[in-house]
């Protein structure tokens, strides 16, 4: 059974590779977006966590502050209490230097641990920021190559049809032909009416003469 759930499984995950890999083919551009997105997530979780890093970093070193100046203020009090001869006043106060101190020393073994991982997440956060900001300039070649492509494709077709289309004239020697045929068309409807119009009048004229 388990067999066939991870066949089924692979089978699954390879036609969504295909469908993946066609969609990349048909526009490169909107999967390299998609990676981006995905990359811009991680870099900004990242972040976060360098924040709370941050956070912890100085919750740690005001604890330990804390701590060890009351293991301090403790340790005196002690002092004086064995001085005193205040027997039970100074054990509390002993077991409280005693419990203080190892406090203190727990916040600073992890005020250290929590540098060590900070200076871990700030490398690995500027690496992701880098490696981000070469895919945003990546993806502007490619845009760059993608516009290029496209207006040469578009005054091939223009220019040179033939070549795209297989057609035997460009869509400027069609438009030329055009304009061509009507210049003629024109010209010939305007002698036409210049001529008829020039032989009514000398019809007129000669009418006029001999009557």
């Amino acid at each position: 059974m388990s067999h066939l759930l991870t066949r089924i499984k692979d089978s699954i995950a390879s036609d969504l590779n295909e469908l993946l890999d066609q969609k990349e083919q048909k526009n490169p551009i909107a999967m390299l977006n998609q990676y981006l997105r995905r990359c811009e997530k991680e870099t900004e979780r990242v972040r976060e966590l360098l924040n709370r890093q941050y956070v912890l970093k100085d919750t740690f070193i005001r604890e330990y502050h804390h701590a060890a100046e009351m293991s301090e203020k403790r340790k005196h009090q002690a002092e004086i209490a064995e001085r005193a001869s205040e027997t039970e006043l100074y054990e509390f106060a002993l077991r409280e230097q005693e419990d203080y101190a190892r406090k203190a020393e727990r916040l600073k073994a992890s005020y250290e641990s929590t540098l060590r991982q900070l200076e871990q997440l700030e490398q690995k956060y500027a690496e992701m920021k880098r490696k981000l900001k070469d895919m945003y300039l990546k993806r502007m070649e490619l845009m760059s190559r993608e516009n290029i492509a496209n207006a040469n494709l578009r005054m091939e077709r223009v220019l040179r049809p033939e070549n795209v289309f297989g057609q035997s004239f460009s869509s400027f020697e069609e438009s030329e032909m055009y304009l061509g045929r009507l210049e003629q068309k024109i010209n010939a409807d305007y002698n036409h009416s210049t001529i008829d119009a020039r032989i009514s009048r000398l019809e007129r004229e000669l009418e006029k003469k001999q009557g």
